[in-house]
């Protein structure tokens, strides 16, 4: 299983880190965010919606009153927050878990609620305080296809440390 944690000191920060894994998303990629209220979850799938579609990058909002809102692009982004349900029968009852494996990509908020829904190949992205603006994001590849993705990932990364720095 990669592992990648990366400090992020500010919301620029935290999209930066978004884009740079965005770009490298295929269809059917599934994104499994968990951390806090406010920990960054929301700014991090702007990022992503940005690479992946652009078009509708400025209405990134969290769908926690919606439950899910659908980013139309050439690939298409489905953003859940799933913080109001209880478990895999609410997604099952609402039928989400068809976008899972469909031809878009599926970013989780509250992920942590899904349990035997997770896709066993998956990208789990965890958001912490460290401190006033810090956040601590650990991405966790598990999967064939998100093994590959953490390590052109790792390689990204150090470049997108130097244009912050």
């Amino acid at each position: 299983m990669e592992q990648l944690q990366l400090t992020a000191g500010s919301a620029g920060e935290t999209e930066a880190y978004g884009r740079a894994l965005g770009s490298l998303l295929n269809p059917g990629c599934f994104l499994a965010l968990r951390g806090e209220l406010g920990g960054g979850k929301t700014c991090f799938t702007r990022g992503v919606v940005a690479v992946v579609a652009p078009e509708s990058a400025h209405l990134v909002a969290s769908p926690t009153y919606a439950i899910m809102n659908c980013y139309e692009g050439k690939v298409p982004v489905y953003h859940f927050d799933f913080y109001r349900l209880t478990g895999d029968d609410d997604v099952i009852e609402l039928g989400f878990e068809e976008y899972f494996y469909g031809s878009g990509v599926s970013v989780v908020e509250w992920s942590e609620r899904l349990h035997e829904l997770l896709p066993e190949d998956r990208l789990t992205i965890s958001f912490k305080y460290t401190g006033d603006d810090q956040r601590l994001i650990t991405i966790t590849g598990s999967g064939a296809g998100s093994t590959v993705i953490m390590v052109r990932l790792g390689e990204k990364v150090a470049s997108i440390k130097k244009t912050l720095t």
